[in-house]
């Protein structure tokens, strides 16, 4: 039920070239289980700075920060975390009363799934992207102690600082015949609403060849690439599984609290019932 509007009601919001209502459902969700006066809109911006500076005067408690704007608001904050300052990526922003304090909850999440699934580091990675999140993939996966990671980027500039960043090696683009254990995919390449909505990120037999197949892009939830890895038997990993526990995470941020696992199920299933 969509709740009535009212002067008292908290405001929270997310920023995206192409938004998609995951994190609107799954917050909105949250909000109506634990009777909270707040409401939760996706926007597209047409200018960053005007966004974020309509954030600190509007007093808009919370922002999240999606794709291709989690470096280029860095610089319209007050304070970096240190979960975000380590990796230069932001993917949530708090406003304590008209101070901008910048996180990342992109990194938790992904530490969190290379745990769930038992993905050892010994494995060797392909790690398409050098974004923001890219970044944020990286660094968990360094964290975790994975060493054989190859950056697969094409623009060669951001590829050689990312993997220098990291002690990791760089490429232009995926040789059909490399072969990795695990597969990630960091680019737009598969997304919903965008020109290779349709396309793979990896070749089929580099597909084949791997045992773990990762896809952060979350909409749709089943990419070209995570039905691929699906149908040739792979540990998949999806962007929506991503997309669930960094927005549980901006969700303890924003409000300072911790829905159950049943209440975050249930707001997980709300939104991939959309």
């Amino acid at each position: 039920m969509v709740p009535i509007l009212n002067k008292d009601m908290t405001l929270c919001i997310s920023l995206s070239a192409r938004p998609s209502n995951n994190g609107t459902r799954f917050h909105n969700n949250l909000y109506e289980q634990l009777g909270l006066n707040w409401i939760y809109k996706a926007f597209a911006p047409t200018d960053l700075a005007q966004a974020i500076a309509g954030v600190r005067g509007l007093g808009i408690r919370g922002c999240a920060v999606s794709m291709p704007y989690k470096e280029d608001v860095i610089a319209l904050v007050d304070v970096m975390d240190p979960s975000a300052k380590a990796i230069d990526s932001v993917n949530t922003i708090v406003n304590d009363g008209g101070r901008l304090t910048a996180y990342n909850t992109d990194y938790t999440a992904i530490e969190q799934l290379l745990q769930r699934n038992a993905v050892p580091a010994s494995y060797s990675v392909l790690l398409r992207g050098a974004g923001g999140m890219a970044k944020a993939t990286a660094a968990a996966l360094r964290d975790a102690g994975f060493r054989d990671v190859t950056i697969v980027a094409r623009n060669e500039e951001a590829g050689r600082a990312l993997a220098g960043l990291y002690g990791f090696a760089w490429r232009a683009d995926v040789d059909p015949s490399a072969t990795a254990d695990m597969i990630i995919n960091v680019t737009p390449i598969g997304m919903a609403g965008g020109p290779e909505s349709g396309s793979l990120s990896f070749p089929q037999a580099v597909i084949d060849a791997a045992k773990v197949v990762f896809d952060v892009v979350a909409l749709p939830a089943e990419t070209p690439l995570v039905q691929a890895g699906r149908a040739a038997g792979k540990t998949v990993i999806t962007g929506a599984e991503v997309a669930t526990i960094q927005a549980l995470e901006q969700f303890v941020l924003y409000t300072g609290v911790r829905p159950s696992d049943a209440q975050v199920r249930a707001a997980e299933e709300f939104m991939r019932a959309q």
